[in-house]
């Protein structure tokens, strides 16, 4: 008896910044938590939130996602968030000092990949450390997916 297992409407991608991985070498991830009202919470369970201009940033000791997009719940009226506020991410101390130390001393930058719902239905981010790729490093990895592209055409066709 085979059970099939179905999709956990939690678990789910609420935002992605796709051209990451492309602008970006991913050193390290990171889930961080997100302190949200309730509106954000209810926009971002709708898929319309975009952090592809947001980053993240160390102030006063704590951890910021700067120029995230969330927008305004339909139904919030005048209990509705601002869109493009800063809003804080939730780590430990030990994992805000090994950030500190990678954005500080190696210039790493800190790079938000996706927004998600996990298994409990609490809203996660998914933050990368990592380092900016000049333009040779770009035009490889292009010419890598185009041959890896071109690769499975060929498998496909000779069988």
């Amino acid at each position: 008896m085979n059970q099939v297992k179905k999709a956990d409407p939690n678990n789910k991608t609420a935002a992605e910044n796709r051209k990451a991985r492309f602008s970006y070498e991913v050193l390290d991830t990171l889930e961080t938590g997100l302190a949200l009202t309730g509106t954000e919470v209810k926009s971002l369970r709708q898929g319309q939130a975009n952090i592809q201009e947001s980053y993240a940033s160390l102030e006063d000791g704590e951890l910021w996602l700067i120029n995230s997009y969330l927008p305004e719940y339909l139904q919030g009226n005048r209990f509705n968030h601002e869109p493009r506020r800063r809003r804080k991410l939730l780590v430990s101390k030990r994992e805000r000092a090994r950030l500190a130390q990678s954005v500080e001393r190696e210039g790493m930058t800190l790079v938000p990949l996706k927004i998600y719902f996990n298994d409990r239905g609490r809203a996660k981010l998914l933050l990368a450390v990592a380092r900016g790729k000049k333009l040779h490093d770009k035009r490889e990895t292009e010419k890598q997916r185009d041959w890896n592209r071109e690769k499975g055409r060929l498998l496909k066709e000779r069988g």
